[in-house]
């Protein structure tokens, strides 16, 4: 916490009546003046930012809507004010602010939309700020204070029309501080911070082994392709579908038969599947790739028995009307030939993984015999097994960033595992020093190892608590409710067309 809190130290800019708001109430804009995305654009040089006297002039910097409320740079709107925020801020820090353009310019717009939103979704729900509550906030204003006091003539010496502009920020800004205290309001909760905390109260450490389903053996594989030489033998077929009706489907057979037009011809001037610009032709595929076109078992097989230049009759699906020609004789494929076997491989990655994993598991469920009988290293080695080294890590179901995540581990087989029921409880379930029971994960099968555990101190718990509540639960609030509005059906982003209109010179 004490380096959050000197990161965002770093990050505090000269004294401004909107960043005094800002930081009043946790469920505003949190970590609002650091850029939150930043945004990598390949093979372009970002430009200058548009000089400053083109900001008012021809230009129409209207980035989107939201509810059909414009969201754009007019000077002294909300998003004006937050981008020259940004700009001052990216100067006080050194900062390239034409490098930075692009990015202050898409986050200004992001967050003027959020608060455009918000003033809707509060007028919608018939919130109006009491006028008696601005002038109160505006009143505590240190531009109007002398003294520690309200001085009504700094108050009247300030030019009307931007007095009122001030008193129409004010109250959209307490309007928004409003809804973000409510949303807020909502999610705090004591226990389900204590809750977080004690996910963390005991960590573990661990060696796994992994067996990848894909070591699958080659003769299984082989196997495989004997026992089922029906879905790997090949067929050359040319295919025509009609859309209309079968009378059509029909009629048009019935022409290619007599020899009135080819079959290629017609393809190309009726079919209305993708092969017509070929005249129908299918190429050569193996049966079980037929699936795709031919979705009915029955109908698959009706044309992959025509013998070489036989038709088919008219088959009917839900997709309209078919007819085939083959174009060869089907024949089995030759399974040692390399090339035919990497398609049998194919096929069962996609449609027989379950096969494979059994195999995987039943040779972790060996592997776990033989760590029982000599132990984790030797079973290794034993059965040429490959392991990794991760931890120690507490349960952190959905990588949570208050604590240590799995993704901090760098271990590509756990990709995946942080939300897997099973893949926690076996590695908390687990005795230390014992092997877990065989764990699929992604396309290995994992066999966990605990191989130490400690107990956080009370105090750390106590942190990762307060963390979650005053900061962390704001957060990620604050960015849920971004996610919300900038995909809302009512938002209407026209910001990269606006900006590479008027800014990349096209």
């Amino acid at each position: 916490m004490a380096s959050r809190e000197k990161k965002d130290s770093a990050r505090e800019k000269p004294d401004s009546e909107m960043m005094r708001r800002f930081k009043s109430n946790p469920f505003l804009f949190i970590g609002t003046f650091a850029i939150l995305i930043i945004v990598v654009i390949a093979f372009v040089v970002v430009p200058a930012v548009v000089p400053e006297q083109g900001m008012g002039g021809s230009l129409d910097l209207t980035f989107g809507y939201y509810d059909k409320v414009p969201i754009g740079y007019v000077p002294g709107n909300y998003l004006a004010r937050y981008y020259d925020m940004l700009s001052r801020w990216q100067q006080s820090m050194g900062q390239d602010t034409s490098f930075m353009s692009f990015q202050m310019w898409r986050e200004s717009f992001e967050v003027a939309a959020v608060h455009t939103a918000m003033l809707q979704e509060m007028k919608r729900a018939g919130y109006t700020v009491p006028p008696r509550i601005v002038d109160r906030e505006m009143a505590s204003l240190s531009m109007f204070q002398e003294n520690g006091r309200f001085s009504p003539a700094l108050y009247r010496q300030m030019d009307e029309n931007r007095r009122l502009s001030l008193w129409r920020q004010t109250q959209e800004e307490i309007a928004t501080n409003q809804f973000r205290a409510d949303m807020g309001g909502l999610l705090t909760a004591e226990a389900e911070a204590e809750f977080i905390g004690r996910m963390a109260a005991v960590e573990r450490s661990f060696e796994m082994a992994v067996i990848p389903v894909d070591s699958f053996p080659e003769e299984e594989f082989e196997a495989f392709a004997q026992e089922n030489t029906d879905l790997f033998r090949t067929v050359h077929l040319s295919m025509i579908t009609v859309g209309s009706n079968e009378r059509e489907a029909n009629r048009l057979l019935a022409s290619i038969r007599s020899g009135e037009t080819t079959f290629e011809d017609a393809a190309r001037a009726h079919s209305r599947d993708s092969y017509a610009e070929r005249g129908g032709d299918m190429g050569i595929r193996m049966f079980h790739e037929l699936d795709a076109d031919i979705p009915e078992s029955a109908a698959r097989e009706i044309a992959a028995s025509l013998a070489m230049g036989e038709y088919s009759e008219v088959i009917t699906t839900a997709n309209g009307w078919f007819f085939f020609r083959a174009e060869e004789n089907a024949q089995e494929s030759d399974i040692s030939d390399p090339s035919v076997m990497e398609r049998i491989r194919s096929y069962m990655r996609g449609s027989h993984m379950g096969m494979m994993e059994d195999w995987a598991i039943e040779q972790a469920e060996i592997f776990i015999a033989l760590v029982d009988e000599i132990g984790f290293e030797e079973a290794l080695s034993e059965q040429g097994i490959e392991s990794r080294s991760f931890g120690p890590i507490p349960v952190n179901f959905g990588n949570i960033d208050l604590f240590t995540t799995l993704a901090a581990q760098t271990v590509a087989e756990l990709s995946g595992s942080e939300v897997n029921d099973n893949f926690w409880r076996a590695a908390f379930a687990t005795p230390v020093d014992s092997p877990s029971q065989p764990l699929v994960q992604g396309g290995n099968v994992l066999v966990l190892f605990p191989t130490a555990e400690t107990e956080a101190e009370e105090e750390s718990l106590e942190d990762i608590a307060s963390t979650f509540s005053s900061f962390w639960l704001a957060n990620n609030t604050e960015q849920s409710l971004r996610q919300h509005f900038l995909n809302s059906p009512k938002m209407e982003d026209n910001f990269f067309s606006v900006y590479f209109r008027y800014f990349m010179g096209n």
